[in-house]
């Protein structure tokens, strides 16, 4: 380990079990476990979340009904968190070294973190004015989301940054599928959509069955978009927002079809805020770092 890494992570080696890591994910095609096509029956309870590429079965003791979904048990359910970046205009005017130094530091921080957990980065250079990048971070408990994001503002990058938004959500089954959902699983296309969700109350008064049968029309619109893949979790009392929906594909005509198809379906007239929408270009951290500036990074020394 570098010294530069070694002198970032001293807080950070205090409190995470290095036994627990497992391998970054930095490439916009990664490849995680359980990774398996999309199943037949994609579904869940907000306006866009209809396709999903875990396996659909049932585990030995767990029965799923239309009513609702047998509890996971919590060392199953991961939380995901999605942290958006803005850069300070004034940090691209220090000089180059010192804008370096910084990429370094975040990358160290980085590294780090996805030694042991999901870690995937996006872009947004160009497609929103309000954030720059996006770092998906996915652990098995608060405390490893906590320790990641402290270790991060210790690096020279967040002293030039802010949060423009931030959303956390856990994993979960639909009570409208058989899918199991509470693997970790990465993005996998080459293009990320993201935007937190709200059902209105009405939607919560109606009854059980009610509310699956509206589904059904969103799952028939859904299987006709096989190439958008959801990875949507849940946020109630997490977070301000009851979801947060998140798409991936590597055909951007295809999502907008999709949402667009979605708009004319029952379930929408239940939607309470399904904004801001981001839209997300996949790349290794350290190309999404070097669009900040514009400047090519160097390889951090082992």
């Amino acid at each position: 380990m570098s010294a530069l890494r070694g002198a970032l992570m001293c807080w950070s080696d205090q409190l995470i079990d290095k036994q627990s890591k497992s391998q970054l994910v930095a490439s916009p095609r990664p490849n995680p476990v359980d990774r398996t096509p999309p199943p037949d029956n994609p579904d869940d309870d907000t306006e866009s979340n209809l396709l999903s590429s875990s396996a659909q079965f049932e585990p030995e003791g767990r029965s799923y009904t239309r009513e609702g979904i047998a509890r996971e048990s919590m060392s199953e359910r991961h939380f995901v968190k999605y942290t958006f970046l803005k850069l300070d205009p004034a940090w691209r005017r220090l000089d180059a070294a010192t804008r370096g130094q910084h990429k370094l530091e975040f990358l160290a921080a980085c590294e780090d973190f996805a030694d042991g957990h999901l870690l995937q980065s996006f872009s947004l250079v160009g497609t929103r004015g309000d954030a720059d990048l996006l770092l998906i971070s996915e652990a098995e408990n608060l405390d490893r989301i906590h320790e990641f994001h402290v270790v991060l503002l210790q690096s020279g990058l967040m002293a030039w940054a802010h949060t423009p938004y931030s959303f956390l959500g856990m994993r979960k089954s639909s009570e409208y599928s058989e899918d199991e959902r509470v693997r970790s699983r990465g993005f996998l296309g080459k293009y990320v959509f993201v935007y937190p969700f709200v059902k209105s109350r009405e939607w919560y008064r109606l009854s059980a069955d009610e509310r699956w049968r509206i589904m059904q029309e969103h799952i028939k619109v859904g299987r006709e978009y096989p190439t958008v893949d959801n990875h949507t979790t849940y946020s109630f009392g997490l977070d301000d927002q009851e979801f947060v929906v998140a798409f991936d594909t590597d055909d951007v005509g295809a999502f907008l079809d999709l949402v667009q198809r979605l708009r004319a379906t029952e379930a929408s007239s239940f939607t309470a805020r399904d904004t801001p929408s981001f839209t997300c270009i996949a790349a290794p951290l350290q190309r999404a770092l070097n669009a900040l500036d514009g400047e090519r990074l160097a390889t951090l020394a082992g």
